[in-house]
């Protein structure tokens, strides 16, 4: 067990926000220097191909306004990868990606991807970057990311969270050991396990106990917390229920 379970917090619909009317408000640069004195561990982003959400601009100016790491969302696309290559994230992880889609569906069928992915994996690496492969609590899809050498792995968490809101306890609590499986397994491999996608308040501790553990990344919740409480009251209460399933 880890003792501390670190938190990501995803800034991507603060530019949402902002790309609605056009602007520069609100800037998802002040979310993070917020999210940084709220005791967020890191700052995720999606730079997606359609920039619905973060903006090419926005990169620079992120990085300038946090010192914690960065864990950029991206497709395994031509264009994001020389993006990435010269941007330099902490953390560079790969997503499923569809144009149509109001938010990121599922894993990554990285099991089909091996001959397209194995190279911008080691690209990415070659200039300092972790990789890390959004999946399904699945080990085929677990063991695809070993064998292309990915470093992390983040565990889709939507379907738990899905299960536990709809009351079907117990197929979430099956739900629950599946991810509890593959965190251990992928220690075993050496990939360092994560997990995160649509976890609130209520959704967030089961997943935190999970002792192998390492990073939750969660952001559209706490950004429609902080419409009522504020960014820093969201992030900090997600911080504390964290500390507390840990404990």
């Amino acid at each position: 067990m880890t003792d501390r379970i670190r938190l990501g917090v995803n800034i991507d619909h603060v530019a949402t926000i902002r790309n609605a009317r056009g602007g520069e408000h609100p800037d998802p640069a002040r979310a993070a220097e917020i999210a940084t004195a709220a005791g967020a561990d890191g700052v995720t982003l999606h730079l997606r191909e359609d920039r619905r959400h973060i903006r090419d601009g926005d990169l620079d100016q992120i990085r300038a306004a946090t010192t914690l790491p960065i864990n950029m969302e991206m497709a395994a696309t031509e264009e994001m990868l020389n993006i990435a290559l010269a941007f330099k994230p902490e953390t560079a992880m790969f997503v499923p990606e569809k144009r149509a889609e109001l938010t990121t569906e599922g894993g990554l069928d990285a099991a089909r991807q091996h001959n397209h992915l194995a190279d911008y994996v080691r690209k990415l690496q070659a200039v300092g970057s972790r990789v890390s492969f959004f999946i399904e609590p699945d080990p085929v899809q677990l063991i695809a990311a070993s064998r292309m050498g990915a470093d992390i792995t983040e565990f889709h968490t939507g379907r738990y969270v899905e299960l536990v809101q709809a009351g079907e306890g117990e197929l979430a609590g099956v739900e629950l050991q599946r991810i509890a499986e593959c965190a251990e397994q992928a220690v075993e491999l050496g990939i360092e396990p994560q997990a995160g996608h649509g976890l609130t308040y209520d959704t967030v501790q089961p997943i935190a106990a999970i002792p192998e553990l390492t990073e939750l990344n969660i952001g559209h919740f706490l950004m429609g917390e902080a419409i009522f409480v504020g960014l820093d009251a969201a992030v900090r209460k997600m911080r504390d229920l964290m500390d507390e399933a840990r404990a």
